[in-house]
């Protein structure tokens, strides 16, 4: 399954790329997304269409802070009920707990943790932001708005930037320093390995007004009813092992069982039981990757082909015909007409 997002993460898009001058349907339609898509904030769109879309307008719009823009105009809300207990928690700590725990509501393919500080800096630590590399490709852009979003609501929760330190952000600066520095209000660091935000340690036991018990309880039941965690599922299990391993290993159903602990057939049976199948996930797995590597970089066919775990060229193209009914050339060659090149 293609990692999703919600469309709330969109939100404000298409009046920032009008207010540009930009033309925002020409610019959803390129990557299958449209205006009416983006309405509703609970409905899913690709995260990879997301980003790309994001890169796209910064770099059709001459707007290299595209991200930092849109993280302007958005707010805690674009959670939706994970915002909910977010707010309603006691201390920042607390925030960051249940917001780690349920970030998949949002997007799978993202998450947030207190990590240790990078720096080894005494009382700081580091609140990080990361996308799942081997589910969708990094943008730089998506980055940046979603630190920013980070930044911005952590600001409107403790109340001032008190105990910043400084910003982390994993590629080089996109705009002049100035326009990251008057944003977050602190030193920023470029080509850093975790995107984060460092703070003082002391700032996870910061009070918030907003605190409510009751509401807290109500909505973190809410989330456990409504949203199973997909980590736990077995099928997903199976998809991140596959994942991880694929081009260095034989996909096979012995060794992945191994790594799961449990009997080939007791993995087929449990999967069943999930309405899946171990090669209808390696399916899926060797046909995001093939398109991830197709569409985001040059790497010769043959060397795509063993990274999904094919042996022969030939295998390859054959299965991204039957996925997307065109060769991997013509798919490559779509996606250099509608993707800006870096």
């Amino acid at each position: 399954m293609i990692p999703m997002i919600r469309a709330a993460s969109l939100r404000g898009f298409v009046p920032l790329v009008e207010g540009l001058g930009g033309d925002a349907d020409g610019l959803l339609a390129r990557f299958g997304l449209t205006r009416q898509g983006l309405e509703s904030d609970e409905d899913l769109i690709p995260i990879t269409a997301n980003d790309l879309v994001l890169d796209s307008a910064a770099d059709e719009l001459g707007c290299p802070d595209f991200g930092l823009r849109l993280a302007e105009a958005q707010d805690l809300s674009i959670l939706g009920p994970l915002a909910v207990v977010i707010e309603s928690s006691s201390t920042v700590a607390e925030a960051l707990a249940v917001a780690s725990t349920y970030m998949f509501v949002h997007s799978p393919a993202l998450s947030v943790a207190v990590e240790a500080d990078p720096r080894r800096g005494r009382g700081v630590v580091a609140l990080t932001y990361r996308k799942d590399v081997h589910e969708s490709p990094y943008s730089p852009q998506a980055i940046e708005l979603g630190l920013g979003l980070f930044y911005r609501v952590s600001v409107m929760l403790v109340g001032s930037r008190a105990g910043l330190r400084s910003i982390e952000i994993p590629h080089r600066p996109l705009s002049p320093v100035s326009r990251y520095t008057g944003f977050f209000g602190a030193d920023v660091a470029f080509g850093r390995p975790t995107a984060a935000l460092r703070v003082e340690r002391r700032l996870l036991d910061e009070q918030f007004a907003t605190a409510d018990e009751a509401i807290r309880r109500l909505a973190v039941e809410y989330l456990a009813g409504h949203y199973p965690d997909p980590a736990r599922k077995l099928s997903t299990q199976v998809r991140r092992a596959l994942a991880g391993s694929l081009g260095t290993a034989p996909p096979a159903i012995a060794g992945v069982a191994r790594l799961l602990s449990v009997h080939p057939r007791t993995l087929q049976r449990k999967l069943a039981a999930e309405g899946a199948s171990f090669a209808s996930i390696l399916d899926e797995v060797r046909r995001d990757a093939a398109h991830r590597h197709l569409t985001t970089s040059d790497l010769p066919l043959g060397q795509v082909a063993a990274l999904v775990g094919f042996t022969e060229q030939s295998t390859l193209s054959h299965a991204v015909r039957r996925w997307y009914g065109s060769s991997p050339r013509e798919l490559r060659r779509t996606a250099r007409r509608t993707t800006p090149s870096k």
